[in-house]
């Protein structure tokens, strides 16, 4: 419509008013950021626009850019629209984008995590629901399926494994990406169970997360600790070390998967492990149904994960609602560059 306050783009979603993108998959002058995940955050703009607390791991993963960033709340005013961002809950520097331009109010949600049970997450800000008049939101686990349980409650099973897996004199290799869900992970176990191993992708971002002031436990690289102390570790690392030779340093070690894909039996027996843990960072579909409620909008877009479900929902609760086709929603993108970093 005319008057939107974002449209598509080849380029990515646009905003007209403001001559300013948010989270363009192509090369763009102004690219407003919501995070850091490779599906949302691209190298090669000419200048990037993204919450504070992001500004250490968008130059870990992109390098030497020009970045401004604005802390949670601030508002700056670009070609008369209001800009500010706002916590979103899903990684380090996570941020909705609020939009405000001739008496409407736009918000581009990016990746947040939304749910009805409790949520345990030291390393970023909990998800504010912001009032506006179209929201745009990500499905990525819009199914009614995916209901998350307590994550202080799959924590206890992660570290009841490990301390079963020491006991017995076997490593215990727990996977996630390198960038939010390891350091998640990091916050959430118990330190005093045996040392932590992490892999040379996660221990970047770790770097970035330690620089930003978020605490984390002590870890090690696996060069810097004895074969006896590595029976009793638990080792965070990417997804890609599965097969490879940094993997078989570990023996008969014991692996685990941390995802919302595996509330799925089937997405646990394609990744070969011996336990899935439910963890997600992102929105369950009562988080996501929560999360539309509480912004009052009566308009919803829908940019990735299971978009035609989701417009179908908000259509029957009587929502305007519909979709846009995005490059985002991959974070596989992530494992893959992580592949190359030990």
């Amino acid at each position: 419509m005319q008057d939107d306050l974002v449209v598509q783009r080849e380029q990515g979603l646009y905003c007209a008013q403001g001559d300013f993108y948010i989270d363009p998959w192509q090369p763009v002058d102004r690219a407003v950021i919501t995070h850091a995940h490779s599906d949302h955050a691209h190298f090669g703009h000419a200048g990037y626009l993204a919450a504070a607390p992001s500004e250490h791991v968008l130059r870990a993963r992109l390098g030497d850019i020009t970045l401004q960033t604005l802390a949670y709340g601030e508002v700056i005013d670009h070609h008369g629209v209001r800009l500010s961002l706002h916590p979103a809950g899903h990684v380090l520097g996570s941020a909705q984008v609020r939009l405000e331009c001739g008496g409407r109010v736009w918000v581009a949600s990016g990746d947040y995590f939304a749910s009805a049970a409790p949520r345990d997450n030291r390393t970023c800000p909990a998800f504010e629901p912001v009032r506006c008049h179209c929201f745009i939101t990500e499905s990525t686990f819009g199914l009614p399926i995916y209901r998350w349980r307590a994550q202080r409650e799959v924590f206890d099973d992660i570290d009841a494994w490990w301390r079963r897996n020491a006991g017995e004199g076997r490593a215990s290799l727990l996977m996630g990406y390198a960038f939010g869900k390891a350091q998640h992970l990091l916050t959430g176990v118990d330190p005093s169970i045996g040392p932590i191993v992490v892999h040379g992708a996660v221990e970047t971002m770790n770097r970035a997360y330690r620089a930003a002031g978020v605490p984390l436990p002590v870890t090690h690289r696996v060069d810097d600790i004895d074969r006896a102390s590595l029976k009793l570790a638990l080792v965070v690392a990417p997804p890609s070390v599965t097969g490879s030779p940094w993997r078989r340093r570990f023996g008969d070690a014991s692996d685990a998967f941390a995802s919302g894909w595996m509330q799925l039996r089937g997405a646990r027996r394609r990744r070969a492990v011996d336990r899935g843990f439910v963890l997600s960072d992102h929105a369950d579909w009562p988080g996501l149904q929560r999360a539309i409620a509480d912004t009052g909008a009566t308009r919803v877009i829908v940019t990735h994960g299971y978009e035609a479900v989701m417009v179908r929902w908000l259509r029957e609760q009587g929502f305007e609602a519909g979709a846009f086709e995005t490059e985002y929603g991959d974070e596989a993108m992530d494992n893959t560059a992580d592949a190359a970093q030990d």
